[in-house]
């Protein structure tokens, strides 16, 4: 198969890697001094540092054109705010192929990535690759799984061939409304439990918290029409372990380093990264009102980012919520 990746930071160049081992891949890189650099030291090293290139991995920062009508999977390696304007070219050059996106969470128009799609290139035989995947690891070719979700049988089985190896699983789903759904708030709720673990609350609130947090990604999950069963999966119960408790999370860092009292600006300008579940916890929350969904985690997560209340009071907020019963 050819594969063109579009979009060159680390989680599109760990999937370029680990495809390249058996497939013909394009890395597509929109700075040219970026593809001038990954092909010069044949590794990229501004995001992905100290992973080499096969022989079968090119890079590129050519204009998007008919070009990417030549390959037989396109995948959208770009944050959540770039994604629209990528699916509108590919609307624009008509292309054909199985088409996927990376990216979770929410646009700030409060929609999903299959909504963005279904507005601006309703055309596209469109999925979206999730689960719980480092980007570091995959490049290793360390055990990974993931979920190719689409509502396109096609789809499916195209993201199944291209990625699916013995050190990555790919699993496949019709519910990609809960997949993103997973990948979205998981963001969200890997900051809650950062904010858990930085002020040292102990392993029985972090428990507590993920348990509960999946419970408010499975609410709002279904009232948006997802399969409750896609939350106790890879994208849903899955990333949100992952994400919570790994050391490589950006989104559990911003909750680590907030509960040692640095300021958002500061936390974000440390990572060097895009950490989705800042630029989402807004929306998420907003989503969930509009639809009548309680989501207190949520809540008190946004309340902490936009400086209304300070980590312990976010904490007092949850911890004061009267008895209710569990389901």
């Amino acid at each position: 198969m050819k594969i063109a990746v579009i979009g060159a930071g680390a989680w599109g160049t760990a999937l370029a890697v680990q495809a390249s081992a058996r497939h013909e891949v394009l890395l597509w890189a929109k700075r040219p001094e970026h593809a001038l650099s990954m092909n010069k030291e044949r590794m990229n090293t501004a995001y992905l540092k100290g992973i080499s290139f096969g022989d079968k991995l090119s890079i590129s920062s050519e204009p998007l054109g008919s070009w990417l009508s030549t390959f037989d999977v396109v995948v959208l390696a770009a944050p959540m705010a770039g994604l629209r304007e990528l699916l509108i070219k590919c609307a624009s050059l008509q292309v054909s192929c199985a088409t996927v996106w990376l990216c979770k969470g929410f646009e700030s128009s409060g929609q999903l990535a299959h909504e963005v799609q279904h507005e601006v290139a309703p055309f596209l035989n469109a999925g979206v690759l999730s689960g719980p995947s480092f980007a570091m690891e995959v490049a290793l070719l360390q055990p990974t799984a993931l979920v190719a979700a689409s509502p396109s049988a096609q789809v499916r089985n195209s993201l199944v061939q291209a990625f699916h190896t013995e050190s990555l699983r790919v699993y496949s789903s019709d519910d990609w409304i809960g997949v993103e759904v997973g990948g979205a708030v998981k963001n969200v709720l890997a900051i809650a439990t950062g904010l858990c673990d930085g002020l040292k609350l102990g392993l029985n609130a972090r428990a507590a918290l993920v348990t509960r947090g999946l419970a408010e990604m499975t609410t709002l999950g279904v009232a948006l029409g997802a399969k409750a069963q896609t939350f106790m999966g890879l994208s849903g119960l899955g990333d949100l372990v992952l994400t919570s408790t790994g050391d490589l999370s950006r989104n559990r860092k911003v909750g680590l380093n907030l509960a040692q009292g640095m300021g958002l600006k500061e936390v974000l300008a440390s990572l060097g990264h895009v950490a989705e579940g800042v630029y989402s916890a807004h929306t998420v929350l907003g989503r969930a009102q509009r639809l009548g969904v309680e989501m207190p985690i949520t809540s008190a997560v946004v309340s902490l980012l936009q400086g209304k209340v300070s980590a312990s009071q976010a904490v007092s907020l949850l911890m004061s919520r009267s008895a209710r019963d569990e389901f």
